[in-house]
């Protein structure tokens, strides 16, 4: 196929525009994808060495998408080019022997999640190990320096200027250079430290045209990077309206300022929804102008002749209700419906509430699965499993093995840990060496015999499991069937083929929990988070909670200022969430909730006495316009048939 057959309008201008800056403001549903797929076809078409194309997307399941079509199309060359992530590209640059020698780093990323506001899993040991404080404040200050990584704050010069942020600084370095590891924050600030002390580094003249895909998700730091190894042309493809990623720092003035920053550029916009029903491409604009009050253009148009489409507000007595209620409806769509479950989207505000519907559509015998991979590593057992798999699959890996020395312990040993790692920065031995000498009776460490017997326990464990063969074996003995707390690891893996080494079965569950990647076909209901379901498309959409307290959230304690940021990115990620859908959108709120429950997902609600505390929906029902269906009772409709 011709690169340029069948485009028309800004979607043939984006694919054939010779400049040196492009910018392509384009809303959900509008066909960016495939207008950025014929650019790149038209570009290996005219002889451009795919080598020298970098290609940046937000997931990994993008990247390896876009190559797919490309090789549909027959287009030589695609596989070659250079499509993923900035985190992949990053990995790459620093898994060069070169690069480790300079910055004295090792790209092994350091895994870990907040819970309670607490950096748990590979991250416990770490802040046992340097904090001087409560571990929320310590985990609050790493938190701190990966944004001052992230928005180039590092770049500073006295940076960090208070003595406490120094210390902390300086230790937390330290210990993730003497274990080998990195946080992924850290990632991007250390390639453009790199690239900017070595003008000749072979990255910086590598690509003659970058195009970046979901530019207003990425931070500082990254659209820094990006204009450093860009020395052809570049082409930047958003929208600031489907920016929703401030925990992660992003910059979506980026994207805004990039015409004054890069001059001259070209650009270019995409505002009609190809993806969606016309009512709720009307509904979604008029919430999304509350974002631009001072705009009189909408930001979002539907296409003509695109169907109406279904748009039903509802409203259940309890929180429950909510669940039970809507699995029938499920079950419903996938009978009379004339549905399949995998046309079936569930996005949730809280996992808890997640797990409330998934449970009930078991209970309907609706095939569902739950997409909150941050669960896989919540429990001990599958943290404690996983570290043995690391220590399998790379023996000589300190995070994992440090994890496993403290486990169980509430101090994490940290009093004859920080013995040990003296004793080995003194000789210059690792950990594992140093702690077999002392297990063996070679050397002796006064102060570390609990440590040493750990060790022992550690080190038994792992020659049994050395001594299973094939991979199923290996995942019997990990992650055993009918441990619920497994369940989620075992899942991931347990169809992998019998001869993959650990370091195969490793890599798939590394990937899964720091990069998870939502499928966007599948045979059974799909329920995410409303952040996850950014870049699908499903037939029908259903958003639970959509509740004040929930959607949107605002942190109370919080300055003005910072509240109204977050309200207005609460309100994008509501507009992500409704532009999903190609049939029918459903939203749904509750009445009333558990106070302890509502604690537990961190909502909040009116003060009162009761059990039960009253809640009203969301304040953005409100702010789809005059096109939005009255909201039904949820049981009533039910009654009904779902009319």
């Amino acid at each position: 196929m011709a690169w340029d057959q069948g485009l028309v309008g800004s979607a043939l201008a984006i694919a054939s525009t010779d400049c040196k800056y492009m910018r392509v403001m384009a809303g959900p549903g509008t066909g960016k994808t495939f207008a950025m797929k014929r650019r790149v076809a038209r570009l290996l078409e005219q002889g451009c060495d795919p080598k020298r194309l970098l290609i940046v997307t937000f997931t990994r399941v993008a990247a390896s998408g876009l190559v797919k079509e490309l090789a549909e199309l027959g287009i030589a060359g695609c596989e070659d080019t250079n499509a993923g992530t900035l985190h992949s590209f990053c990995f790459g640059v620093l898994s060069r022997e070169e690069v480790f020698e300079f910055l004295g780093r090792v790209p092994r990323p350091l895994i870990t999640f907040a819970k309670s506001k607490v950096l748990q899993f590979e991250a416990a040991p770490l802040i046992a190990d340097i904090r001087n404080e409560g571990r929320r404040n310590a985990a609050k200050r790493v938190k701190a320096f990966e944004a001052a990584w992230a928005r180039l704050q590092s770049d500073v010069p006295g940076w960090p200027q208070d003595a406490v942020d120094r210390q902390f600084h300086g230790d937390l370095i330290r210990w993730l250079t003497f274990h080998r590891a990195i946080l992924i924050g850290e990632l991007v600030p250390e390639v453009l430290k790199y690239l900017r002390s070595n003008p000749l580094a072979p990255e910086l003249s590598a690509f003659d045209h970058v195009i970046v895909d979901e530019y207003q998700d990425l931070n500082r730091a990254d659209q820094a990077l990006l204009d450093l190894v860009a020395s052809g042309s570049t082409v930047i493809i958003g929208d600031e309206n489907q920016s929703i990623y401030r925990f992660r720092y992003a910059h979506p003035e980026g994207i805004n300022e990039f015409n004054a920053t890069h001059d001259p550029t070209h650009d270019e916009g995409l505002a009609e929804c190809r993806r969606c029903p016309t009512r709720v491409v009307t509904m979604a604009n008029s919430l999304i102008m509350y974002n631009h009050e001072e705009a009189l253009t909408p930001q979002l148009l539907p296409t003509a002749g695109n169907p109406e489409g279904q748009v039903l507000i509802v409203q259940w007595p309890s929180i429950e209700a909510e669940a039970s209620g809507t699995a029938k409806y499920v079950k419903w769509l996938t009978g009379d419906g004339g549905y399949g479950a995998g046309d079936i989207l569930i996005l949730c505000p809280r996992r808890l509430i997640a797990y409330k519907v998934r449970d009930a559509l078991k209970e309907q015998e609706v095939p569902a699965h739950s997409f909150y991979h941050e669960e896989a590593l919540e429990e001990d057992a599958a943290q404690e499993a996983f570290a043995y798999l690391t220590l399998l699959a790379s023996p000589d890996d300190r995070v994992a093995l440090r994890f496993l020395l403290g486990f169980g312990s509430d101090n994490w040993l940290k009093g004859q840990y920080a013995k040990l790692r003296a004793r080995c920065e003194q000789i210059g031995a690792s950990p594992a060496d140093l702690l077999g000498t002392l297990a063996n009776g070679k050397d002796s460490l006064a102060g570390t015999d609990k440590l040493v017997e750990r060790y022992k326990v550690v080190e038994a464990r792992l020659s049994a499991l050395q001594q299973i063969s094939g991979t199923t074996g290996l995942v019997d003995a990990l992650f055993p069937d009918g441990v619920q707390e497994l369940r989620l690891l075992r899942d991931s893996v347990a169809a992998m083929n019998d001869e993959m080494l650990p370091s195969d079965v490793l890599e798939r569950l590394r990937n899964l929990i720091t990069q998870p990647e939502m499928p966007e076909k599948a045979n059974f209901v799909r329920i995410m988070s409303l952040q996850k379901s950014k870049g699908l498309t499903s037939k029908v959409v259903i958003v639970l909670g959509c509740v004040a307290g929930l959607i949107p959230f605002v942190d109370s304690k919080e300055t003005p200022e910072e509240q109204a940021k977050i309200l207005c990115e609460q309100r994008r990620l509501f507009y992500v969430a409704m532009t999903r859908p190609t049939q029918i959108l459903v939203l749904s709120s509750f009445a009333t909730i558990d106070r302890h429950f509502a604690y537990k997902i961190g909502a909040t609600t009116r003060v009162g006495l009761t059990p039960e505390a009253r809640t009203i929906a969301s304040p953005f029902l409100g702010e789809l316009g005059a096109t939005t269906p009255a909201a039904k009772i949820g049981d009533e409709w039910e009654a009904h048939g779902y009319a």
